[in-house]
This record gives C-alpha cells, sequence and structure tokens, in this order.
C-alpha cells in the first residue's frame, strides 16, 4: 500500500459496484444485489467504505441486534473486505474501530462477529484486533430442499 491518505465515510449507491467486486475477490461469488440491499437505510446498521484516491480500498457493514435469543443489545459486524493492495496498512483496523464507535454512540458495549473456520485471513484479524470467542455457540442443520408449493 502506498502512503496514500484514507477516508472513511458512508457508502453510497455508486460505490456498490466496488464493494461487490471487492467482496468477490475474497469469497469467489458475486451477489452485487445483496450489496445493494446491504446499502439500503436500515435503523441501526452502518456501512463504511475506506477510500484511497478516490477509489474504494475497503468496506465494513454492520448494525446493532437486540434480544436474538437473550443476547442484550450489541453491534454485529457482517463484513469487512480490504483490497489486497490495502491489506497491512491499517484500512482494516480503522474501518473496525469507525464502526465500533457508531456501535458505543448506540449505547451498546459488545461487538459480535461470526467467521467461517475455512476463513483464516478474516478470523486472524479479528483475533488481531481483540475478539475472542463469545458466550455464545452457533448450531446449524442442512435443510431437506422444499417441497413445491
Amino acid at each position: 500500500m502506498t502512503d496514500t491518505a484514507i477516508t472513511l465515510r458512508e457508502a453510497e449507491a455508486g460505490d456498490i459496484a466496488a464493494v461487490a467486486r471487492l467482496d468477490e475477490l475474497h469469497t469467489g461469488l458475486a451477489k452485487p444485489e445483496y450489496w445493494r440491499q446491504m446499502q439500503q437505510p436500515h435503523e441501526g446498521r452502518c456501512f463504511l467504505v475506506a477510500e484511497s484516491d478516490g477509489a474504494v480500498a475497503g468496506f465494513i457493514v454492520g448494525e446493532v441486534r437486540t434480544w436474538e435469543f437473550g443476547s442484550p443489545p450489541c453491534g454485529w459486524v457482517f463484513a469487512v473486505n480490504v483490497s489486497p493492495d490495502c491489506r497491512e496498512g491499517g484500512v482494516g483496523s480503522a474501518l473496525l474501530e469507525a464502526i465500533c464507535q457508531r456501535f458505543r454512540r448506540s449505547g451498546v458495549s459488545t461487538v459480535r462477529t461470526m467467521i467461517s473456520r475455512d476463513d483464516p485471513l478474516n478470523l486472524a484479524f479479528f483475533r488481531s484486533q481483540g475478539l475472542t470467542a463469545g458466550p455464545y455457540l452457533e448450531l446449524e442443520k442442512a435443510l431437506d430442499p422444499a417441497e413445491p408449493a
């Protein structure tokens, strides 16, 4: 990464193509409609981009959620991604700190996320930011395909 300044700001509709490209680079899945929906206003949601030289260098999205499974209100990070050219330059850390500041202003004192065990990049990032295993355990079950209506 160059020494170019990074600007953090709210995501705009014009950012969605760049966000979707960054996400696809990391996940291998193209889902621009998902990112368009995430950019739509939603109470408690925060969608930030990091911009460098007029281009999206990274993004983070999350929201304050309340009382699921008895959990007091907390901030949830749904996604964070930084351009490979900008990694290890503090962009992800700045994005996480910015969203945590917004969560604090909303009155919450905890931030959570969920990471795939097959995603060492994000696991290492979140661990480096001080996130550890929390009090909840994710459980899942594969569902049989839906029968036609």
